[in-house]
């Protein structure tokens, strides 16, 4: 019998419910009480000075880009393998991106390159590391090298929820941080996202820019007397603000983390017990002294090759394995992924920059290999092991 896994799901219940039918009892349906609760809760959580919702983590991206004065003539440093919004909100600036290959062990920015590219071009004036599918990239190395070079870092960390490399979360290293709400992510609102930041400056200049350019907020107005009047608009700004219905959803996520989080991390144990005698599947790594959040559980089929001698050839060829994978698993009702993209092997970037697909080998072999696999909480133990059987059995 075949039994129908999706990618993830979200984790709703009663509380959901209740709470989002507040805002349309009160009638106070933008930002309001509960993104101020929101933001409350996860500017604790992730021991931040400050949290400021957004519309979705592309606005917040903007935000801190244009918070930290990066504009025309400037460029970031990102990492190749990502998410595009990664590279689009540097392009918004109306700087340019700078692509840096990743650690295929962790997908994440490989920080042995940075330097080369920093000493290669001035323009250079932050570095973007993407804490990608819940795992921190090498943050202090990169602080380091950041400071070094008097460089501001805004840190992707869209995947990033309850990552943390020893007592630090994800997103508290550079100067911003910013999150994804989007259903796939541990906690959703829908769509929204999150910046955070010790910074006043960069906190003031965010507040404004995400309401149009507004000194005060609705919501800050209208707990003031003489609220009649309306702000002043010191600054261009955008409409990038989160609604109280998804703030709504955003405190009810955060008052049920710690389930949402131990039913992902049961099952990521899980898989690393049932795979571990799958030479064809590389789990993921976690370095000493992190927490993986499990945003996503990425494996990197490697058919039980030596990575460390891959090719353009050997992609390749191993990519039509693991395409053929991926589609028996389908037809077992068993959804899969690629990991995300090799940014620069896309057509605007590609064209845009004159790329070519061996310019960031591993990014390359990321998108070609990798294969995410089926995580939530509450996945059942009948779910887990129709899908560890259908595994084994593709690759016996």
């Amino acid at each position: 019998m075949k039994i129908n896994i999706p990618i993830t799901k979200t984790f709703f219940d009663n509380d959901e419910k209740e709470k989002i039918l507040k805002p349309l009892e009160t009638g106070w349906v933008v930002q309001g009480p509960f993104v101020h609760k929101f933001q409350d809760k996860f500017k604790e959580f992730t021991k931040s000075k400050h949290a400021l919702a957004t519309s979705n983590c592309t606005t917040a991206l903007h935000l801190g880009l244009e918070a930290m004065g990066i504009t025309k003539g400037d460029k970031v440093i990102v990492p190749s393998f990502t998410w595009v919004s990664s590279a689009n909100a540097v392009e918004y600036t109306g700087a340019e991106v700078v692509f840096c290959d990743i650690n295929l062990k962790t997908f994440n920015i490989d920080e042995t390159k940075i330097e080369k590219l920093i000493e290669s071009d001035q323009k250079i004036k932050a570095i973007m590391p993407v804490n990608l599918f819940g795992l921190c990239a090498n943050m202090p190395s990169i602080m380091k090298i950041a400071k070094e070079y008097k460089l501001k870092v805004i840190e992707d960390s869209a995947c990033g929820f309850d990552a943390w490399i020893e007592d630090k979360h994800s997103g508290s290293f550079g100067d911003c941080g910013c999150f994804s709400f989007h259903p796939r992510k541990s906690i959703t609102t829908g769509e929204g996202g999150m910046l955070i930041t010790d910074d006043e400056k960069i906190a003031n200049l965010v507040s404004q820019l995400k309401d149009h350019g507004a000194n005060r907020s609705d919501f800050q107005r209208h707990n003031q007397k003489e609220n009649f009047f309306l702000p002043d608009f010191d600054l261009k700004g955008y409409n990038y603000r989160m609604t109280d219905i998804q703030g709504a959803l955003g405190v009810a996520q955060m008052d049920k983390k710690k389930i949402i989080m131990d039913g992902r991390r049961n099952i990521a144990s899980r898989y690393d017990e049932a795979l571990s005698e799958i030479l064809q599947l590389t789990k993921p790594n976690v370095p000493y002294g992190y927490k993986h959040g499990y945003q996503s559980y990425v494996c990197i089929f490697s058919d039980g090759e030596n990575l460390s001698k891959l090719n353009i050839e050997n992609i390749d060829r191993l990519h039509l394995k693991r395409n053929n994978f991926m589609k028996k698993l389908e037809k077992m009702n068993i959804a899969t992924r690629q990991g995300t993209h090799a940014i620069h092997t896309l057509g605007y970037y590609r064209n845009k920059y004159k790329l070519k697909d061996e310019n960031f080998l591993m990014s390359y072999a990321a998108e070609k290999l990798s294969v995410s696999l089926p995580i939530y909480p509450g996945m059942n133990d009948q779910e887990f092991k129709y899908i560890i059987s259908n595994i084994k059995h593709i690759l016996k």
